[in-house]
């Protein structure tokens, strides 16, 4: 019986995602929604909390024990917690081994109603394996882009890093900085990018928590996750040159009740 995701360490569940992509090649990029090997390293890596380059390692170490037009790392033993990977896994399936992993790469955190899980899991989605990959970029890879890179950024290299994502509060990250700075913290909204532009979304909290914090907000784009990540820093984002349009959408929520009969 195949392990349960949540079991793994996230060495495993990196080697893992290689051997997916060893294993099942373009037909596992398709299952997960992504157009090439660049933009699947790039997001599972950060997703993972690893450097991309990683998880392609992990790939080319496997490639040899797979039928695929690469030849990998032939010519050296295989490791051994790859090798427990590999035992444990390797029979595995497409379809199950693929949930698998989208299981750990779900952040639980939006699954907050049964909506948004139903959006999260691409539930009746025409193209859920693209939405799967979309989900990842705009959310968990694009915030651990900037929790490994945020240092390199002039705005918040000496700041103190809070991961707000699961306050609700209309940002992702609060920075708290060092010396006589006259403001308590700053909030850090993270979205990310497939490519160099596209559209990015604020919800309505997010929008009124940058309209009241106004200089203490920032947006940061975290953009072209399909050839190399890179990121662009816009602070009071809704008196910037971005402009953004009002989406008003009628919600149905359904509820189910019951006579309970003494």
């Amino acid at each position: 019986m195949v392990a349960s995701s949540p079991k793994m360490n996230l060495r495993d569940r990196q080697i893992l995602c290689g051997l997916f992509l060893s294993k099942f090649d373009k037909k596992g990029l398709q299952y997960l929604g992504f157009n090439g090997f660049t933009e699947a390293f790039n997001t599972l890596g950060y997703s993972l909390n690893a450097k991309p380059a990683s998880i392609k390692n992990y790939r080319d170490e496997l490639d040899p024990f797979f039928p695929n037009a690469r030849m990998g790392w032939h010519k050296r033993p295989i490791r051994e917690h790859c090798q427990r990977i590999l035992d444990e896994y390797k029979t595995v399936g497409l379809a199950d081994l693929g949930e698998i992993i989208k299981g750990f790469l779900l952040p639980a955190r939006e699954a907050d109603s049964m909506l948004e899980v139903k959006r999260v899991l691409n539930l009746h989605d025409p193209e859920p394996s693209a939405s799967f990959a979309k989900s990842l970029i705009t959310g968990k890879a694009a915030e651990s882009y900037f929790v490994t890179h945020h240092k390199d950024m002039a705005e918040f290299a000496t700041a103190q890093l809070t991961d707000t994502t699961g306050w609700g509060c209309g940002f992702d990250f609060k920075m708290t900085p060092h010396g006589h700075d006259p403001h308590p913290f700053y909030a850090v909204e993270i979205k990310g990018l497939r490519g160099r532009s596209g559209q990015i979304q604020m919800t309505d909290l997010e929008f009124e928590m940058a309209e009241a914090l106004r200089e203490r907000y920032f947006l940061v784009l975290v953009c072209n996750f399909i050839e190399a990540p890179f990121h662009n820093v816009i602070n009071n984002p809704t008196k910037s040159a971005i402009q953004f349009k009002q989406v008003k959408q009628k919600e149905i929520r359904v509820s189910w009740t019951a006579n309970i009969n003494a």
